[in-house]
């Protein structure tokens, strides 16, 4: 889906001016957010894909104006109560109770130490994505490639500023969970990662992109094709399929308010 969190070659938004010591965590409740996450994948409640679809799903306003651990908390809340682990009601009972009684005591449960294992592994190392899959690549390095042209209306991680353009494979990074279908609730579905380079001009313009500069995106199989340079057009690029059918020019905005990486 298109929308606010997927900004790359927006302009308006000032320059990007991190300070030079800025703190992992600005306030308390971002550590308890920042454990949160691991531990819902531990459970099965989602995957990175999923979750990074429910913070693009908050509502625009609120995603830009929000600090970046309210954008992990409005996705884990969403999957929680979709998946029944809590009431919307009682959510809203247990949060207004604390908000009111911040000293009081946490609910006490059960440890799951295998839970609390997979934490500290995902934490320390990280959870890989890498899955097998019995399909071949179909691109090698040098292979000169397009990217498709479509606005897919799940999620995806084909970023709207490489959408249509000419690229070449630099490198082939094996299979991995797909994300077009694990975030939108339809299994891990792997396919093939290649690390295809653009140049700047090819992104930005003759005349606005530095001839001397490139840029380097990573993109799943579905998303490319090759370019057939005989007839000086490409295969048909279906890219990735998340909806068949546009909805209701009713629905569309409604779709996008409801509102993740």
């Amino acid at each position: 889906m298109n929308g606010v969190f997927d900004l790359g070659g927006t302009d308006g938004l000032g320059p990007v001016d991190p300070p030079d010591s800025e703190p992992v965590f600005r306030a308390e409740w971002e550590k308890t957010v920042f454990a949160m996450y691991p531990a819902c994948v531990g459970a099965g409640y989602f995957g990175i894909d999923q979750f990074r679809h429910g913070t693009e799903k908050m509502d625009p306003s609120t995603y830009l104006s929000s600090p970046y651990y309210q954008h992990w908390l409005h996705s884990i809340e969403a999957h929680v109560i979709a998946i029944g682990a809590i009431e919307a009601d009682e959510l809203a009972r247990r949060t207004r109770h604390y908000l009111d009684n911040p000293d009081a005591p946490l609910p006490e449960h059960s440890q799951r130490q295998e839970l609390l294992d997979f934490v500290d592994v995902a934490v320390s190392a990280g959870a890989s994505a890498a899955r097998r899959t019995s399909k071949q690549p179909r691109f090698t390095v040098g292979d000169k490639v397009r990217t498709a042209h479509v606005s897919p209306f799940g999620h995806t991680r084909l970023a709207r500023y490489i959408r249509g353009k000419q690229a070449v494979v630099v490198a082939h990074r094996g299979s991995f969970i797909y994300p077009d279908s694990a975030g939108n609730g339809l299994g891990d579905a792997p396919e093939h990662v290649y690390t295809i380079k653009f140049t700047s001009e090819e992104l930005w313009g003759k005349g606005f992109g530095d001839p001397n500069a490139s840029v380097c995106f990573d993109v799943w199989d579905p998303y490319v094709e090759l370019v057939d340079e005989e007839n000086g057009a490409t295969a048909s690029v279906q890219g990735p399929q998340v909806r068949k059918k546009r909805p209701p020019a009713s629905r569309r905005w409604s779709r996008c308010s409801s509102k993740r990486g």
